[in-house]
């Protein structure tokens, strides 16, 4: 599959949160686990305006992104999805690629982010440990894996 990446703009907001959505749903939670999770998974024009998202498209059609963003000396990512039809053909790779070259360029020392716990396996082959626990920003009381890539 090849794959261009871009810069994400407004009107791609609605189509990257049906995608985060999708994607989150794809590990099998339940309707009411996903209804609690809508609003954290939803890409408004403000958070594009506000931050740094990157999209991987196929044949014009988004089949991933991540979102970032430098805190101190930090990389932290706030969210990075593949499209369920194309997982494990690459593209989270290639996101991952370039979210490191984003974190090069902002002289990051390190890479963090909160893990969904289904994704700890993909984080773990991009290089990443895990350091601790995080509360989710959905679920009261769910615990997540935090994780770190020394640069």
């Amino acid at each position: 599959m090849s794959v261009r990446l871009r810069r994400a703009v407004a009107g791609d907001a609605d189509a990257l949160s049906d995608l985060s959505f999708r994607s989150k749903a794809s590990n099998g939670y339940d309707a009411d686990f996903m209804d609690a999770c809508r609003e954290e998974l939803a890409v408004t024009p403000k958070i594009i305006a506000d931050g740094e998202i990157w999209i991987s498209e196929a044949d014009g059609k988004p089949v991933g992104f991540f979102n970032i963003g430098l805190e101190k000396d930090v990389l932290e990512v706030y969210s990075l999805y593949v499209d369920p039809d194309v997982k494990r053909s690459g593209v989270g790779r290639t996101l991952w690629g370039a979210l490191e070259e984003r974190a090069g360029a902002m002289t990051a020392n390190a890479i963090e982010l909160d893990a969904d716990p289904y994704a700890v396996e993909f984080y773990t082959a991009m290089g990443c440990s895990v350091i601790g626990q995080a509360p989710s920003g959905s679920i009261p009381g769910r615990m997540l894996p935090r994780m770190r890539k020394w640069l």
